[in-house]
């Protein structure tokens, strides 16, 4: 207990020397393969091995990889709608209160919850249409805001009406139900949930993906207005950006994780990622995406070796299955993250 004691309060320190908002070390989370009564035991699925990441107070931090390769399980561990088996989660808000997020309970927790906040991928799915948008706007706000007295529910109200045209919507949408507005304006409805408790932290999972490319534009820009506005009226609002489009996240992220099978695989700026991005990963995922065209990224042709099963951690590289440039060292011992230049870092034995 003395050694883990000692752990955090470097990582406070830390913390409040580099002006982090949120810091995970060394997160990990594996479920059961199988589920049920009869289910076997001792197969899991290792979403999340060994992920460390740290978000800066104002910094948009992008998390990009394919589908099933950790992004949204981080980000779920980050506000314990999973609970991680290993690792640590500290978070530091505007108050310069420092948390284990791991160990909050009871009413920390709800306020922890406020100063962070979750905007999913599909907003039919998330907005319950039973509900009026004021509902679902202050359905999670209405015991915080007790605390202003009798006028709480007039305040609670005017903020609401407020944040809906911040969004690009009206006041008058509040009487509204979600299933009368189109795929966008939901999703700004969901953007506006989030943002009413004023978090420190708003973690957009996929938020753009469900939606026609027209209309993901709308969205970014959106975003990019809200990150700007906060940024000139000294508010403190940091963006975690969960996408599977590196071309997305580089246009609108300040630094990028590049991950694969729960691993961060490189990390840099985004604009050191753009011009410079290392990891053959990087190079297949940017070829996917169009910046290179495929038959001239070198990460393209995939080997035919099949990749192993998510059931079982690699004794190599995770990625060494599909790599043009693996040798035998990748496939026996894994990499671990080292320094290139200043702020890149890099998983990759090449």
């Amino acid at each position: 207990m003395e050694k883990e004691s000692t752990k955090l309060e470097k990582q406070y320190a830390k913390n409040m020397e580099q002006n982090i908002v949120i810091s995970v070390t060394n997160l990990r989370k594996r479920f059961n393969l199988e589920a049920g009564f009869f289910a076997r035991l001792g197969r899991y699925v290792h979403a999340v091995n060994g992920v460390s990441l740290a978000i800066g107070k104002n910094e948009t931090y992008g998390l990009v990889g394919e589908s099933g390769c950790g992004k949204t399980t981080t980000a779920r561990l980050l506000v314990r709608m999973y609970e991680a088996d290993e690792g640590e989660i500290t978070f530091q808000g505007r108050d310069g209160n420092i948390e284990d997020v791991r160990s909050l309970k009871g009413r920390e927790f709800k306020q922890y919850r406020e100063r962070v906040k979750y905007v999913f991928q599909d907003p039919a799915r998330s907005l319950n249409p039973r509900m009026t948008v004021y509902e679902v706007l202050t359905s999670g706000a209405r015991w915080a805001m007790k605390r202003h007295g009798a006028g709480g529910a007039a305040i609670l109200k005017e903020e609401a009406a407020s944040i809906l045209e911040e969004v690009g919507l009206s006041a008058s949408d509040l009487e509204r139900r979600p299933a009368e507005f189109s795929g966008g304006q939901r999703q700004r409805i969901s953007i506006a949930r989030g943002l009413l408790m004023k978090p420190d932290l708003l973690i957009c999972d996929e938020v753009v993906s469900a939606l026609d490319v027209s209309i993901q534009g709308q969205i970014l820009n959106l975003l990019l207005d809200l990150r700007s506005s906060r940024k000139s009226s000294q508010q403190e609002l940091s963006f975690l950006f969960i996408a599977h489009d590196l071309k997305v996240a580089c246009y609108f992220c300040d630094r990028i994780g590049v991950m694969y099978r729960g691993e961060i695989m490189e990390e840099a700026p985004a604009a050191e990622i753009w011009k410079h991005g290392l990891h053959p990963y990087t190079e297949l995922l940017f070829s996917s995406a169009g910046k290179i065209p495929a038959q001239e990224s070198p990460a393209a042709p995939a080997k035919t070796t099949s990749a192993k099963s998510i059931n079982t951690e690699p004794e190599g590289c995770s990625f060494a299955s599909r790599c043009p440039y693996a040798k035998e060292r990748c496939f026996m011992e894994k990499p671990h993250p080292r320094t290139v230049g200043t702020k890149h870092l890099l998983r990759c034995w090449r």
